[in-house]
């Protein structure tokens, strides 16, 4: 077992990780590349942002790692029910914009985070992430893709619980002010998985990369397929106003938006994954018949593997 810490090991992962979708990204995408900043956080830590914009396939995207710690602010203290605390939060998160309302935005983060009492023993720790993939029109092959490929990367720690994090991901990404209309289809969502021992750790350990190691296998083929269907200004427009509920869920509900923006994180790193451009109708309803309102069945529930 290796005399570095899980934390450092999980920073050193990431770091690859960032740099094999981005790879992968520029690579389908055949224009754009990604600008990268490097920032520091005053109260300590730091990360690396990577964004691409106006691509041929991704007109926005960032693919961001960071490591922060310090001590923790009043308002997480209430919400984890701690005094004094410190911590240490490391991750990478990713959101994806394509440009053609036929391919699907995708978003996917993995995360490590440890809990310190004021004397800096470690009091807690645990993993969280997830992937999901939020299309404007469906094409089942795609969502089944997309779920079974995640589905494959779980198996192996237990058949349990893909359907457990599936659900959980149904129930997470859904914006509740909207009659619980999910913002995708979907994908797999954990969080505060707890080691128990030294081994469980490595266990969980293994199984975060699992899941960060078959990204690009979930996504850029679904991309490959779709980026070259025609589209027009209705589809765009279509699209516009399901990135309008996108945002939405990331301003209202989101965990590690507000997780962010609370602990002084940077801002502009933060607010990445919203989309360039997004639309607000009032009381817009699709025209009865068309593609667009027969894709507001998908916004809930579906069991992808089998459709």
């Amino acid at each position: 077992m290796s005399d570095v810490s899980l934390k450092d090991r999980f920073v050193e992962y990431i770091h690859a990780l960032q740099d094999e979708i981005c790879a992968g990204l520029e690579q389908m995408d055949g224009k754009a590349v990604f600008r990268e900043d490097k920032w520091d956080r005053a109260e300590g830590g730091g990360g690396r942002t990577r964004v691409i914009a106006d691509g041929s396939v991704f007109e926005k995207g960032g693919v961001n790692i960071s490591a922060v710690h310090g001590a923790l602010p009043k308002a997480m203290q209430e919400a984890f029910k701690v005094g004094e605390s410190h911590f240490f939060a490391c991750g990478l998160s990713l959101v994806i914009h394509p440009r053609n309302p036929f391919v699907p935005t995708v978003h996917a983060n993995w995360r490590y985070f440890e809990l310190y009492d004021s004397a800096g023993k470690k009091i807690d720790s645990w993993f969280g992430g997830g992937a999901d993939l939020t299309p404007y029109y469906v094409f089942e092959e795609d969502g089944r893709h997309f779920h079974t490929t995640l589905k494959n990367a779980m198996d192996p720690f237990g058949t349990e619980l893909y359907p457990a994090y599936k659900k959980n991901c149904d129930e997470y990404f859904c914006n509740k002010h909207r009659g619980n209309e999910m913002r995708g289809i979907g994908g797999v969502f954990y969080d505060y998985l707890r080691p128990v021992n030294e081994d469980d750790s490595e266990r969980l350990f293994a199984f975060q990369q699992a899941n960060g190691n078959v990204f690009l296998a979930a996504y850029l083929p679904i991309v490959e397929r779709r980026k070259d269907i025609s589209f027009g200004a209705a589809e765009t427009e279509w699209q516009e106003i399901r990135r309008g509920r996108y945002v939405e869920f990331n301003l209202v509900h989101d965990r590690g938006t507000l997780f962010g923006l609370k602990t002084n994180g940077r801002t502009e790193s933060i607010l990445m994954s919203l989309p360039p451009r997004a639309r607000w109708m009032y009381d817009h309803h699709p025209l009865q018949g068309s593609r667009e309102e027969q894709m507001l069945q998908y916004y809930f529930p579906k069991d992808w593997i089998n459709m």
